[in-house]
């Protein structure tokens, strides 16, 4: 026999209501516990909270048994939510050329070789990068875009993109140390 929460699950992606809240009501003190511990702000955790069972309604299709536990689907997506909340806390960066407004814009000879060996060697690292990952590296890195935003351009998902990042920037530094 199933799991009683992997069958609250697979109830809620048919889209029944009462499976769903007999999930809520099994689960939420847990994932509720895991939002507050990342937010620290109990009015936004439970706002979070909320926000993830909206897509574990809508995602439930997606849930697959495992060797895992079924409440680690759920924590992931109570977890990851929490997260993507806390990064949006994050004021808004300064556009650069504001910051270099009052920049002196003559920089001296040394810094101006010294930058451009700097800026080769990260392009030849990267070629040596599988493209898509490369490209990833590029996306977050330079183009500022988010981890959610190159999942979705790559068509994988969110997990994966962060491993992609996090192998490719030691990869970096691997080849920038050589």
């Amino acid at each position: 026999m199933a799991d009683p929460i992997s069958e609250l699950i697979f109830r809620v992606a048919l889209r029944d209501r009462s499976a769903f809240a007999a999930l809520y009501e099994a689960t939420s003190a847990k994932l509720f516990g895991i939002c507050l511990r990342v937010l620290k702000d109990r009015a936004e955790a439970e706002e979070v909270l909320q926000e993830a069972y909206v897509k574990v309604w809508n995602n439930a299709s997606r849930f697959t048994v495992t060797g895992n536990s079924p409440i680690s689907w759920l924590a992931a997506i109570a977890r990851n939510n929490a997260i993507d909340r806390l990064r949006a806390r994050r004021p808004e960066t300064v556009e650069l050329d504001e910051e270099l407004a009052g920049a002196d814009d003559s920089p001296d000879p040394e810094r101006l070789v010294i930058s451009a060996e700097t800026g080769a060697r990260i392009t030849a690292c990267l070629e040596e990068l599988e493209t898509r990952r490369a490209d990833a590296v590029r996306g977050a890195y330079l183009e500022g875009y988010s981890y959610q935003e190159l999942a979705e351009q790559f068509s994988v998902p969110l997990n994966t993109m962060r491993t992609w990042l996090r192998r490719s920037l030691i990869s970096l530094r691997k080849c920038l140390e050589a």
